[in-house]
């Protein structure tokens, strides 16, 4: 018998409405289809208001130009259209939410407010003080779980602890997950309760710039945004690519990955569509759909990690031990990281995925590692440091994964690679890109050397560089290590935790999560 305290899918069963008024809090759940709060809302009131708040005390910190608000914007716009359909409407404000919550139940007079749980410090921070505004409004504040199947504590060892290595993790995500948990919430059914902001609290969806944002080059790229991007995304997944998944992740200049990471990051599209429909095809055979549901458990062992380690967000390592590794600081390390985000390296795949996400704001997952293990372990620099560019930068940017997979790519995390484990960025180049197709998409000024030396161009003989029409240090610029010489110092520092507990023991781990 499942404990009373998980977050049920629906058992469809007549029942009264136990208020009379209720708002729905949008927040990282962009999205009428299978969203758990949504759901919850509309069979509890017999009035639905919706509202989003583009929370200032989250976009002050922001680039004035930044993909994920216009991505934000741009699927509200779809929500609030879509919403309209069936009688109701998206209320916009631009606020604290912390505040701006408590004085909209008020000014509706909803008796109960709705949202889907978020887990990050920060929201949950809000959050207990969004509860405790609401009971002085004379209001409920009831979260529910949508960005996870499992969360929390719903995926234990045996001795009832958290997981600290994925393999064990994995193994019981899958032994516990069925249909179940995976049923979709069927708001359709429900959504006559939706009702039109009241005259005086309707607002429509400002402008970016009065947001006090500049647009960027999304229109541009290949991200289509909100539900209907998402399920579009999806379809190409599951129609061409799910089945070859475990076969062509690892490639950046093939179509091999979803996508749709962004789309988890905010909710326009369903886990539980997603997980659902990658176990029926891992139980049906397909080596892809496993693999890629293995991507999604990562992701939740992340978030349940975070939840049970709070202090990870603070910048701490979970073992500890590796914090007494001394980084690179001071002016020339300054210089070493600028070269790094700027994809100045003179090492062409860490550049070109540099590149990528300076341009697009995505990298594609095994350059994610390549350019991690770069900053540490060749540059000598604290993983932090790289962990917050991504965070700027990464628009499916998630802290509990972005953290783990920091903390992996230098050791210093749980079920980490080990810390002698090393990437050479040459042999991944040759490796995983080995035609040079996604450097000379990012790096044209290559374009012109061969399949051998565009990997290494400080290799190549002066008669190719000038039959390519390259000057290195002009053109591109030379190494700015020596690689080798760097992995002598990298065993160097990383001494202090030689031979720790848990160091290059088995744990599973192969790779980050997308």
């Amino acid at each position: 018998m499942r404990a009373e305290s998980v977050d049920m899918p629906p058992i469809l069963l007549a029942v009264d409405k136990t208020y009379p008024r209720g708002l729905m809090w949008f927040r990282r759940d962009l999205r009428i289809r299978d969203n758990a709060a949504l759901y919850h809302a509309l069979r509890s009131c017999r009035v639905v208001f919706c509202v989003f708040v583009f929370d200032t005390a989250l976009l002050e910190g922001l680039p004035r130009a930044d993909r994920r608000v216009e991505f934000i914007h741009a699927s509200l716009r779809e929500l609030d259209t879509a919403l309209r359909a069936h009688g109701g409407g998206l209320i916009v404000r631009h606020a604290p939410a912390r505040d701006e919550i408590a004085r909209l139940a008020r000014e509706l007079d909803v008796q109960a407010v709705f949202a889907n749980r978020d887990d990050e410090p920060q929201a949950l921070a809000r959050d207990r003080h969004v509860r405790g505004a609401l009971a002085d409004a004379g209001a409920t504040f009831h979260p529910h779980k949508d960005r996870a199947v499992f969360e929390r504590e719903e995926v234990l060892t045996r001795t009832g602890q958290p997981f600290s290595v994925f393999t064990p993790y994995k193994r019981a995500w899958l032994a516990k997950v069925d249909d179940f948990y995976l049923k979709p919430y069927p708001v359709e059914r429900y959504l006559d309760a939706l009702a039109p902001a009241p005259d005086g609290c309707a607002a429509a969806l400002p402008e970016l710039a009065a947001l006090g944002f500049e647009p960027t080059n999304l229109a541009s790229l290949e991200l289509p945004t909100g539900a209907s991007g998402g399920a579009r995304l999806f379809e190409a997944f599951f129609d061409h690519h799910i089945d070859h998944y475990d076969s062509q992740r690892d490639y950046p200049a093939r179509r091999g990955p979803s996508y749709l990471g962004v789309h988890l990051r905010f909710g326009t599209v369903s886990v539980r569509e997603l997980a659902g429909v990658a176990h029926r095809l891992a139980l049906g055979g397909s080596a892809g759909a496993a693999t890629w549901l293995g991507e999604l458990i990562w992701r939740e062992f992340y978030f349940q990690l975070l939840w049970h380690h709070p202090q990870l967000a603070e910048g701490k390592s979970f073992r500890p031990e590796y914090d007494k590794i001394a980084w690179h600081h001071g002016k020339h390390a300054d210089g070493l990281f600028a070269a790094w985000c700027e994809g100045r390296t003179g090492y062409p795949l860490v550049d070109a995925a540099m590149a990528q996400i300076n341009q697009s704001g995505y990298m594609h997952n095994r350059l994610r590692m390549v350019v991690a293990s770069f900053l540490c372990k060749d540059l000598g620099l604290d993983w932090r440091r790289g962990e917050a560019y991504f965070a700027t930068h990464l628009n499916d940017f998630e802290l509990a994964s972005n953290n783990g997979g920091w903390q992996w790519a230098s050791s210093s995390g749980c079920d980490a690679q080990p810390w002698f484990r090393i990437f050479n960025p040459v042999t991944q180049s040759q490796r995983f890109d080995a035609e040079g197709r996604f450097i000379r998409r990012y790096l044209p000024q290559l374009a012109g050397l061969s399949d051998s030396a565009i990997h290494a161009p400080w290799t190549a003989t002066p008669v190719e560089l000038e039959a390519a029409g390259l000057v290195l240090g002009r053109d591109y610029p030379k190494p700015v290590v020596d690689h080798a010489r760097a992995r002598e110092e990298t065993l160097r520092r990383y001494a202090v935790v030689k031979g720790a507990k848990g160091d290059g023991a088995p744990g599973g781990r192969t790779r980050p999560p997308k």
